[in-house]
């Protein structure tokens, strides 16, 4: 494994690196947007023929990195398979539940429970939707 993506498993999801790549990343003046691309390794067993992929974008934020908002654009992969209506997608939990926050900074601002941190405070400051 390169250098460079144990440093990045460090600041990323637990696991991440299993089923996605980093394909893009930029840096302005209040945040760090980074786009990771789900792996081609469709769902399917054997001679089952994938006859069309797509994708869904999915944006959550995860913790502040030097003092910017780290926003994680996940590009989801679809794939439709020969014979079958739907499409299909892996079972990839990338957020908390009911919300736009990757899971372990979620559980921090609940742990945070509005004690007014500076982390917690700096947050509510740039949490802003993204343009």
């Amino acid at each position: 494994m390169e250098i460079q993506q144990k440093i990045l498993e460090l600041f990323f999801p637990k696991g991440i690196f299993d089923w996605f790549v980093l394909i893009d990343g930029t840096i302005d003046s209040e945040d760090i947007r980074i786009i990771m691309e789900e792996k081609d390794d469709p769902p399917i067993t054997g001679d089952q023929k994938v006859i069309a992929r797509k994708f869904h974008d999915i944006t959550i934020t995860d913790f502040p990195i030097r003092g910017r908002r780290t926003l994680l654009t996940f590009r989801r992969r679809y794939w439709k398979i020969e014979g079958q209506q739907e499409y299909l997608k892996r079972d990839i939990v990338l957020s908390f539940p009911g919300t736009q926050l990757e899971k372990e900074f979620a559980d921090f601002l609940k742990e945070d429970g509005g004690r007014g941190t500076v982390l917690a405070g700096f947050y509510r400051k740039v949490s802003k939707t993204p343009g």
